[in-house]
């Protein structure tokens, strides 16, 4: 045990306070004041703890099942990292937690006539997400444990528990979504809560808790804010999953659906001699809307459903698929969050479906593309010079020349410092000179004192542009054609100035001139040059060209 007491002029006194916290510590572990097992704290811990109705009876499945059998008669204060390292090891070994002995697993355990369902007992690990929610389980039993005082520390905190398994969203494809609402249409109210699944995300105990006092078809607006919960055959009315009230807008197709879908209700009442009720359920399997559907039915019903298309999916992938078609279609993610009442602001939803928020991100890159302005056509480049690198500056030149034929180092634009090369490549600045000497000797760089290294800057009148006869030490070249452009020169983020002139925006050599005569018309010393950048745009256009900046000789 160990702890440092920073220096002051009290640090005798807390030294001394920290050791006699260590020794309580120890003489507690040693000595606790309880003799508790974990059977006793988990019995405490479901009896104090504040969880939901279905939370509670899934944690006493697991207790039941996989942690009181191995670890339940344990004292509390022998769990430690070990003990829990070698409970998960079991876990993995097998899920049924066999004694290793061939034995045969019967299809019931009533007295029954075995078949081919009467299989051999073969070991399979429980998966890791079971794993991990057990060790939430223990790590909350023993958090209380430590405010019950029955431990000093939390041993939980020191086990190796699973890595959370990767979300791995599959929704269904837009075909088979649509043979799925076309044969759920052949019942309408099932469509009509297909359809709304499908359009608006819901939660299967979402759709099984709204009623129609929750609906707004006037202003298209759902108002979800209750739920049904399920556990065996016991059903109950609950607050939403993350206990938020959420309002999610309808499209006039789907306010049409649901119309529809009330007409029909409201008919099937009148057939009684009665009306329906203001908080009657949305679906129903009662006329009058006085009981709601079980989720557990739904999701039966869904299954028997897709199995005749033959199509392999689940009622949880309907939300998936609504997700996942917003994020496709450029919705940002933190709406799609709200609609869906996910929690963290986002976060749970880019968790889940980052694959369709990279893809609704590159479309969204994609549209800048068209507002672009085209680039300068560039003549073919030299042949590659083929040698056999001895030298660093030589491999050096060799590795910036294919950037350059990749196009990673783009034509007409510098390159990066003689510094910046040799830090990047961890080479001396020496070497970095040699390499970019060697490419403006085979015409892929131009050096001139002074100025940055541009990339085949040279102009048309230094060699015909696509020359099939052109030498190896010739330069491609850019193709530049003049254009009315206007300038807004800045200095150091402040406008400065603006002109109207002739030039090509992807000229350099230009485009630098005309900066020089601003930086000289605004009083300032050629040395203050990178204080200035230039804009570049057509008349009557906000969209920026190009900016161009120069370096201080």
């Amino acid at each position: 045990m160990r702890d440092t007491v920073p220096a002051g002029p009290n640090a005798e006194g807390q030294a001394e306070a920290v050791l006699a916290r260590f020794r309580l510590e120890v003489y507690e572990r040693r000595h606790p004041r309880t003799d508790a097992t974990v059977e006793q704290l988990l019995e405490r811990h479901l009896a104090d703890a504040k969880l939901g109705f279905k939370t509670k009876k899934n944690y006493r499945s697991q207790a039941d099942k996989h942690i009181i059998p191995f670890i339940g008669r344990q004292k509390v204060r022998a769990i430690d990292a070990d003990v829990t390292d070698s409970f998960y090891s079991e876990l993995r070994r097998c899920r049924d937690h066999c004694d290793r002995q061939p034995r045969t697993d019967h299809r019931t355990d009533r007295a029954h006539d075995c078949d081919e369902r009467c299989r051999p007992h073969a070991c399979e690990p429980l998966s890791e997400s079971s794993i991990l929610y057990i060790h939430q389980i223990l790590s909350g039993a023993f958090r209380r444990a430590v405010r019950l005082k029955w431990v000093t520390i939390n041993p939980i905190d020191f086990a190796e528990p699973p890595s959370p398994p990767k979300p791995r969203p599959r929704p269904p494809s837009v075909e088979d979504a649509a043979a799925i609402v076309n044969e759920a249409w052949k019942d309408p109210d099932w469509g009509a809560l297909i359809w709304l699944t499908m359009v608006a995300g819901n939660r299967r105990g979402e759709l099984c808790g709204i009623r129609w006092s929750h609906v707004d078809l006037e202003r298209g607006v759902i108002h979800v804010q209750r739920a049904i919960g399920q556990y065996g055959k016991e059903t109950w009315e609950k607050d939403t999953k993350n206990e938020d009230d959420r309002r999610i807008v309808l499209d006039p197709e789907t306010i049409m659906v649901l119309s529809e879908h009330r007409a029909r209700c409201d008919q099937r009442a009148r057939e009684l001699g009665t009306r329906l009720a203001r908080d009657a359920f949305m679906f129903s399997r009662d006329p009058l809307g006085a009981t709601h559907l079980k989720p557990d039915s739904v999701t039966q019903r869904y299954s028997r459903l897709v199995a005749r298309l033959g199509i392999d999916t689940s009622i949880h992938k309907l939300r998936t698929y609504n997700a996942t078609e917003l994020l496709s279609a450029g919705v940002d993610i933190r709406t799609v969050a709200g609609r869906h009442g996910h929690g963290g602001g986002g976060a749970t939803t880019g968790r889940h479906y980052s694959a369709w928020v990279s893809e609704a991100d590159q479309r969204a890159a994609g549209t800048v593309t068209p507002r672009m302005p085209a680039r300068p056509r560039i003549a073919d480049l030299p042949p590659k010079v083929e040698f056999d690198p001895k030298h660093p500056f030589e491999k050096l030149a060799i590795e910036l020349r294919d950037r350059i034929y990749a196009g990673t180092l783009v034509m007409g634009l510098p390159i990066p410092s003689v510094k910046e090369i040799g830090r990047q490549n961890g080479v001396s600045p020496s070497t970095a000179q040699r390499a970019v000497q060697l490419l403006s000797e085979w015409g892929l760089v131009r050096v001139e004192p002074g100025r940055p290294t541009l990339v085949a800057p040279r102009s048309a009148e230094t060699s015909a542009v696509g020359d099939p006869e052109s030498p190896v030490g010739q330069p491609a070249q850019i193709i530049v054609e003049a254009e009315a452009i206007e300038l807004e020169v800045r200095r150091l983020g402040a406008t400065v100035a603006s002109l109207h002139t002739q030039a090509s925006p992807g000229d350099t050599k230009s485009l630098h001139r005309l900066l020089v005569g601003a930086v000289k018309r605004h009083g300032s010393k050629p040395g203050e040059i990178d204080d200035f950048e230039l804009i570049v745009r057509r008349p009557g256009d906000n969209a920026i060209l190009t900016t161009y900046v120069a370096l201080a000789p």
